[in-house]
């Protein structure tokens, strides 16, 4: 008998949690959450979860990207189309030229906590509570801002709500139609070997779709040509929140996180007995579990079993982040493991949080040659397993930032303090974003050789 609820993660051990001083107040806008519409739908949630299930019998691609944290100062309508822009790039690049459908899922409309390697950190001399996402506590350097306030939660939530209505609208109101493909281009794209491989084949892709309605096949009477499938994701850090927006569902009966369609538990939350664990155990939304170095293989086929205990395709993506030169250390014993106890599970490959450095100028960032490196691995050690490398998870932004270095157009380590952004960790800007999309592209054609 199964003792889960939605607020059972209470009686576990939980970890990076913030520690809110008035607890009265926390109680309230609580309160006042478990009111609030959901954000999404547990119909769409289904949805995505047999998306994924193409993904895990080796017939689709996940493509989930986004910002490494979402903030109240940088939300801009401008900003959401861009990334949802670059976004439809990468998924056009991988269908067309890697010849599989493309499931997208957006970092976006919810990303806003963060772990932290520390509860506080230093500069000059002075000790702070660390920054943990604009859901709790704002990232200026004063101990004032470092204060956990959950009222952040409700602007969160309304910022959200607001995102995901723009991305329906992106999704469903033309800007995804096929015939927009030249139009995906952004304003700042560089004309390098990449932006040309583009043009080419949005070129041959306007051609095709000529030659469609010449034989009645148009955005008219097909959908699919004039809209998409668009999904959000987070990771289910702040548990407090996603307990407010669990819902049950009046078709099925079942438990669904509605603040997004996808969730996922990080590197550092996946305890078996902890509290992450539990929560996300008892929802019905596709859930991701996040699989650094430290992963052993055996953890691995219990959380599986915790967490997807019907084995059932698309409910599970393990992510795996290893860093580039570790991949062929970690991921064949965590492969064996799976496929040893027949579970279904989704493989992508985080290759973001295993490559980051410190530069020379003292940026955080990360070289797009190692990025490059372990997605490459990554699909090498599939097809030497005989599997299905089947998704890529990206920190990423359709802005015309310099936040990782390298690319084909590249950017340098001193070009980083032009137009270095983040408020968290360095993302991809839409150039490299599609420069991997090609790679990826180029690895899935080889996969099916």
């Amino acid at each position: 008998m199964s003792t889960w609820s939605p607020s059972s993660w209470r009686e576990k051990p939980i970890l990076q949690q913030p520690t809110y001083p008035d607890k009265a107040n926390l109680d309230r806008v609580l309160a006042e959450l478990k009111n609030y519409p959901p954000l999404v739908f547990a119909g769409e949630a289904r949805s995505l979860k047999n998306q994924l299930a193409n993904v895990a019998n080796g017939n689709a691609f996940l493509l989930q990207g986004g910002d490494c944290a979402e903030s109240f100062s940088e939300f801009h309508a401008d900003n959401i189309r861009d990334s949802f822009k670059a976004l439809m790039q990468m998924a056009v690049v991988m269908t067309y030229s890697g010849g599989v459908p493309v499931v997208k899922v957006g970092r976006m409309a919810g990303q806003f906590a963060k772990p932290r390697s520390s509860d506080t950190e230093t500069f000059d001399g002075i000790e702070l509570a660390s920054y943990r996402g604009d859901i709790i506590n704002g990232s200026e350097f004063t101990a004032k801002a470092r204060i956990p306030d959950p009222e952040r939660m409700i602007k969160a939530y309304n910022q959200a709500s607001a995102t995901q209505n723009l991305l329906r609208a992106f999704a469903s109101g033309g800007l995804a139609d096929l015939h927009q493909v030249h139009k995906w281009t952004l304003d700042f794209a560089h004309q390098g070997e990449v932006s040309k491989k583009y043009e080419k084949l949005a070129e041959d892709i306007e051609r095709s779709l000529t030659f469609m309605e010449a034989c009645g096949v148009n955005s008219k009477t097909h959908r699919t040509l004039r809209e998409t499938d668009f999904f959000t994701s987070h990771e289910a850090l702040l548990l407090p929140y996603e307990e407010a927006f669990t819902r049950e569902d009046s078709i099925t009966g079942d438990w669904y996180d509605t603040s997004a369609h996808m969730l996922w538990i990080g590197d550092r939350t996946r305890q078996l007995d902890g509290a992450h664990v539990e929560y996300l155990s008892g929802v019905k939304n596709p859930i991701g579990v996040k699989a650094g170095p430290t992963m052993d293989p055996d953890d691995l086929v219990r959380l599986a079993n915790k967490l997807n205990p019907e084995n059932e395709a698309g409910r599970l993506n393990v992510i795996v982040r290893m860093g580039a030169g570790k991949v062929g250390d970690g991921l064949p014993a965590l492969i064996k493991a799976v496929e040893r106890e027949g579970l279904k599970v989704v493989w992508s490959c985080d290759p973001m949080h295993g490559n980051t450095i410190k530069s020379s100028t003292n940026y955080k960032t990360r070289p797009v040659d190692s990025i490059l490196t372990e997605m490459k691995e990554f699909f090498a050690v599939h097809k030497a397993e005989g599997t299905f490398g089947g998704g890529v998870h990206l920190e990423m932004t359709g802005k015309n930032v310099t936040e990782c270095i390298g690319g084909s157009f590249t950017v340098t380590e001193e070009d980083l303090s032009s137009r270095y952004h983040t408020h968290c960790d360095p993302r991809l800007n839409a150039d490299q974003a599609l420069e991997l999309a090609f790679l990826i592209a180029d690895s899935l054609k080889d996969a099916q050789n």
